[in-house]
């Protein structure tokens, strides 16, 4: 166990120090949206790059851990899309539930959490599920959120909104051009590689850093949301990673250190991309904020536990 904690608690100590200097005002309210501008949009995408342009192609068939992943990730977003549909909210604010309760933070703690527990070869299962969540869930998350918001609209206006959000966004064009020198062969030259190095090395510090930033952001807690939360939260850390362990096991049986990569991305908190959707198209801001803070502070203990168990 002190041997696990000594992984882990660094790693959540940079969310700890970056919540610590935004509320003992080191830093303004400005400076998290511009340090969460700096990752999303130079030191993440050329950590995606990096990664995706230097990997072959056959690491990434991985047609059982994408199996794996992927089910148990869209089967939780539209169940709970379903589930809160039931209950009469719109299609947006059902959009952002669904991301909520199915949206790892694979990208700004998936990396250095399983690079730290796992080693380097995790790190192309992390990039698959980081493209399966930041690109294909939210690509559909946002495609309900627009239909929501545009049902009056024809659906060709519709779909050009959609596209134009979708390919606007660094963490989507970053693996399509990794992608693109992977397939082609050419390589990536030494200064560039330096550069990459240098730049994608800062993503998970100061993307971790930026979270606890954000996470000490006061916010209004509007009324009902409590339970909404827990229930979104319990799910998040317990069911969804239970039903990845269950279809690795016995639906598409996985090696031991691609079962317990996709059952420690599958526990990982609620990331900071649904808070992004829900304050740009203002529904359920107050709620996601919730569920990532109480999410993330309780994974620490909740991920402890399951490092324990795969150990």
């Amino acid at each position: 166990m002190i041997s696990i904690l000594s992984i882990v608690l660094p790693i959540f100590a940079l969310t700890f120090v970056g919540w610590l200097a935004r509320r003992i005002g080191i830093f303004s309210p400005q400076s998290t949206t511009e340090l969460n501008r700096f990752v999303v949009y130079l030191a993440l995408p050329a950590l995606l790059f990096d990664i995706v342009a230097k990997a072959k192609a056959a690491d990434l068939w991985q047609p059982d851990f994408v199996a794996v992943f992927s089910l148990s990730t869209f089967f939780f977003f539209a169940a709970i899309v379903a589930a809160s549909r039931l209950a009469g909210r719109d299609i947006g604010d059902a959009a952002i539930h669904g991301l909520n309760g199915a949206y790892s933070n694979t990208a700004f703690l998936g990396f250095p959490l399983l690079l730290a527990t796992l080693g380097p070869s995790s790190q192309t299962l992390t990039l698959i599920a980081t493209i399966n969540t930041v690109c294909m869930l939210f690509a559909v998350a946002i495609v309900l959120i627009e239909f929501g918001n545009q049902s009056s609209a024809r659906p060709m206006v519709v779909a050009l909104r959609v596209a134009q959000a979708l390919f606007r966004n660094p963490l989507v064009l970053a693996p399509l051009l990794g992608f693109a020198v992977m397939w082609s062969g050419i390589g990536v030259a030494a200064p560039l590689d330096a550069f990459l190095k240098l730049l994608g090395s800062a993503a998970s510090p100061c993307a971790l850093v930026c979270l606890g930033m954000f996470l000490a952001e006061p916010r209004e807690v509007e009324a009902g949301s409590t339970g909404k939360a827990a229930l979104l939260v319990i799910l998040k850390l317990f069911a969804y990673p239970a039903l990845t362990l269950a279809l690795a096991i016995w639906v598409f049986p996985l090696a031991k250190p691609l079962r317990n990569a996709a059952v420690l991305l599958a526990a990982l908190p609620t990331g900071t991309g649904p808070f992004m959707l829900a304050e740009f198209h203002r529904r359920e801001g107050s709620l996601t904020a919730r569920v990532i803070l109480v999410s993330t502070l309780l994974s620490i203990g909740t991920i402890t536990l399951l490092l324990s168990l795969l150990a």
